[in-house]
Order: C-alpha cells, then sequence, then structure tokens
C-alpha cells in the first residue's frame, strides 16, 4: 500500500542527504525577545482557520503585514505576544471564542515540521508525544517553561506550558495547542478514543460547551496544568506511518537540528534560561539552578565569577528583560507581573523597574505602546 505521509518523510530525508548540506550551517531566522517566539506555520494555519469559519482574513493579514513572503519562511517566526495579539483581533472578527480550538481541529503534520515527521514514523503514541515534547524548541520557544510528557499512574500526560494569568489574549494559545495534540494523535493512530481526560488552567470559560465537543471526553478547569491525559492502553497504539528506518534518520536530522538552535549558549545564558521558568511566585537561589544544571552550587558560582559575573547580576537582568517584555507586549497587571517575577509585593516590583528604566511601569507602557505598532510592520 502506498502512504504518501511516508513517501513525503523519505523524500525529505532523501533531498536532505542529497544536497549534503551541513546542518550546523542552516541559517535560523529567528526574532530575538524575551517571551518567546513561534514558527509562522501557526500564524498561516490561524488564518487558514478565520477563512474556514466564513471570513475573509485577507485584511487581518494586512492589518498585521503577513505577506506571502513572510509567511513562507522556511524557519520563520514571530513572537509569542504578537501571535496573541494577532488570535485576539482573529477572534473579534470571526466572533468565535473557540478559535483556537477549530484551528487545532485542522492541524496537518506539516505544522509541527520535522518534529511532525518524526513523531508520523515513530512506534506507538508514547514514543510519538515523547518526541512532540523534545523537539518543541524545533518550532516554538518560551522563556518561562516548555511542554513536557511523562507517566502518572501508568497514564501519559501530554503537557503545555502556557504564559498566566490569563487573559482574553491567550486563552486561544492554549486551547489551540490542546486541540492540535488531540488531532495528531487520531491522525497518528487513526483511533478517536485515546485521551480520557482534557486539564485546563484557567476557569471555565464562555464557550466550555464547545471543548466537550471538541474533545469528547471529560474537560476539567481550573487545574494545575494544561494537559492531555492519555490512557494506559492507548500508549501502546502502534502508528499507521511507524517506519523504523525512516525514524532513525529523521531523528539524527532533528538532533542535529536541535544542536544548532542551542548551540554556543554560554553559561550566563543558560542561567538565564533556568531563572526563568522558576521565577513564578518566588526568587530562585543559586542551589535550585544549579541543580537543573547538574553541578554544585559552589562550581557555579566559581565559573560565574570566572565569567566576570554573577548569580544576582543574572538574576536581576533575567527579571528586568522579563519585566520590559511584559509591560510593552502584554496587558497584564502590574501585580501580574510582579508576581510572575518573583517579587514580594508590586511595590518592590515598580521600585526595581524604576531604578533598572528611570521610569514607572505605566510610563514606560505608555510610551513604548507606538513601538508594538511599528513592529508590526517587521512581523
Amino acid at each position: 500500500m502506498f502512504y504518501p505521509s511516508r513517501f513525503l518523510a523519505y523524500t525529505l530525508v532523501f533531498l536532505l542527504d542529497l544536497a549534503n548540506i551541513p546542518l550546523e550551517q542552516i541559517t535560523y531566522q529567528v526574532e530575538q525577545m524575551k517571551l518567546g517566539d513561534i514558527s509562522v506555520s501557526y500564524v498561516r494555519a490561524l488564518l487558514d482557520t478565520v477563512d474556514h469559519l466564513g471570513t475573509d482574513a485577507t485584511e487581518l493579514a494586512k492589518q498585521f503585514n503577513l505577506s506571502e513572503a513572510k509567511l513562507s519562511q522556511p524557519e520563520g517566526r514571530v513572537s509569542i505576544p504578537r501571535f496573541m495579539r494577532l488570535g485576539f483581533n482573529a477572534i473579534e472578527q470571526t466572533g468565535r471564542p473557540d478559535l483556537g480550538l477549530e484551528m487545532g481541529k485542522r492541524v496537518k503534520i506539516p505544522f509541527l515540521g520535522l518534529t511532525g515527521f518524526l513523531a508520523m514514523t515513530a512506534k506507538d503514541v508514547e514514543a510519538a508525544c515523547t518526541v512532540i515534547a523534545h523537539y518543541e524548541r524545533l518550532s516554538s520557544t518560551n522563556c518561562r517553561g516548555q511542554s513536557s510528557f511523562y507517566l502518572e499512574e501508568n497514564k501519559g500526560v501530554a503537557s503545555f506550558y502556557s504564559i498566566s494569568p490569563y487573559n482574553e489574549y491567550n486563552l486561544f494559545v492554549v486551547d489551540s495547542v490542546l486541540s492540535a495534540q488531540h488531532k495528531v494523535i487520531q491522525w497518528l493512530t487513526g483511533k478517536t478514543d485515546a485521551v480520557e481526560r482534557v486539564e485546563v488552567e484557567f476557569e471555565k470559560p464562555s464557550y466550555a460547551e464547545a471543548y466537550e465537543a471538541c474533545f469528547e471526553c471529560p474537560v476539567h478547569f481550573g487545574q494545575s496544568r494544561n494537559a492531555l491525559i492519555i490512557k494506559k492502553s492507548a500508549l501502546s497504539w502502534p502508528l499507521l506511518q511507524h517506519d523504523k528506518n525512516a525514524f532513525l534518520n529523521l531523528q539524527n536530522i532533528c538532533e542535529e537540528r536541535l544542536k544548532v538552535a542551542v548551540k554556543d549558549r554560554s553559561l550566563s545564558e543558560k542561567v538565564m534560561d533556568e531563572i526563568s521558568p522558576l521565577l513564578e511566585g518566588q526568587t530562585p537561589s543559586i542551589e535550585q539552578v544549579a541543580d537543573s544544571l547538574g553541578m554544585p552550587p559552589w562550581t557555579l558560582r566559581r565559573k560565574l565569577q570566572e565569567n566576570k559575573t554573577s548569580y544576582q547580576t543574572l538574576l536581576n537582568d533575567t527579571r528586568k528583560g522579563l519585566a520590559q517584555s511584559y509591560i510593552k507586549d502584554t496587558d497584564l497587571a502590574i501585580g501580574e507581573i510582579a508576581y510572575l517575577l518573583g517579587f514580594s509585593s508590586p511595590t518592590a516590583f515598580q521600585r526595581a523597574f524604576k531604578r533598572w528604566t528611570n521610569q514607572s511601569p505605566g510610563i514606560f507602557r505608555t510610551q513604548h505602546r507606538g513601538e508594538n505598532k511599528t513592529e508590526l510592520e517587521n512581523i
């Protein structure tokens, strides 16, 4: 039997091998930002969904200066805050608060890029979910956390991290990711009942009924995580397109791409990467960060001194960079930002922010609002 998707996977491997392109020479067209970025494939999927729902996406694309050329960049990215604003506008234009769920329903394997093809050729559901979480960085980055897949009471937990607190700008991101992963599992297995329940961090929204219709299983809101809970029996379901040779070839390519994505990270950058996810509601200690990096605290302290910096300096730099991004790119309240950055109170955060920028958070936000509109031209 001829499998078009398997043929595409083989073709992809063959073309990369034929071209003999050193993967370390591939240029990633990635915007540099603090909160994170996401592949333009997600933007295209969002616009396609808007069209599918009966609203012409042309005006929305023009509003955000989304030309076909920009959407066709193989390694193109947009910032997460811009993507959230795009989604919010799309919901307003379509009148569909469940837009993210609809977007997920229409997902296709190319949506996930190389990671999708690797997952497609994996042995079973557990292996595919592991792949999707492990290689997430190839299609998106989030400095505050990342997706994960693990076993809990013999069931699979496909967990997705999203920037919180939640508001009308970021609910659809969670909707789209959970719905997309649910759809991917269905597509890979040809079965519809792998998921036992869905857990969602935010409280029940106005469109909760659409959740039940989308997942066809119990959905629990107000939980401690965003996750699909996969049945124990479903973890070993074989995938329709499994092919060991194609999987191993694609895995090698993904590993090389991942090395390119994280290569040349200095120790300071690695420390800041570890600090960011730990900030919420607390001030992370050097012991916590050292443990994440797999070294004793005194070794980390010594290495940082050799690099003419300190843990406290990197902690302050991380907070400062995130604070500026939150103030400029989101509508989070000052108290919410203070909590996300581990400050004891909004007052303590405001004092620190003024020390960093010589401006209050409110004035900084007002002055930089105009930049957001200008930056849309550079998506």
